[in-house]
């Protein structure tokens, strides 16, 4: 049995209807999705970073023990997925940034992906990801 880890991230949003929305309520619609409302809204994720379990482990074993980035990253053993989201944001881009020096070459590779979907998040704060633990 294989074991990984997936990072998802919002990529968009989109209205699950079965009718056309009329052009008097589209308004509505735009404003409820502005002010994060999602009656109807369906998050679409795409998978952007994939883990195998034992190698993700060993990755946020490099972020400082005790700290509150590596108690957020731990909640996917914990609980078996978690959520990072804007709240999320300068936590974590300092903790990998400051754990790089200390990576194997495939982990700097994953703590830069893992910046670049931070600074996503961070220049459009609905975006969010998804990190779900895997099994096969």
């Amino acid at each position: 049995m294989s074991e990984q880890v997936v990072f998802s991230q919002l990529s968009r949003k989109f209205i699950d209807e079965n009718d056309a929305t009329p052009a008097e309520a589209q308004q509505v619609v735009y404003y409820s999705l502005a002010i994060g409302h999602h009656l109807g809204v369906i998050d679409y994720l795409e998978a952007a970073l994939t883990c195998p379990w034992d190698e993700y482990l060993a990755w946020i074993a490099t972020l400082e023990a005790g700290s509150d980035a590596r108690r957020k990253m731990e909640g996917v053993p914990k609980y078996g997925e978690i959520v990072i989201d804007f709240n999320h944001v300068q936590m974590l881009a300092r903790a990998f940034d400051e754990a790089r020096a200390a990576q194997t070459p495939q982990q700097q590779e994953w703590s830069k992906l893992m910046l670049s979907m931070l600074h996503d998040i961070h220049q459009e704060s609905a975006i969010y990801l998804m990190v779900r633990r895997l099994r096969d």
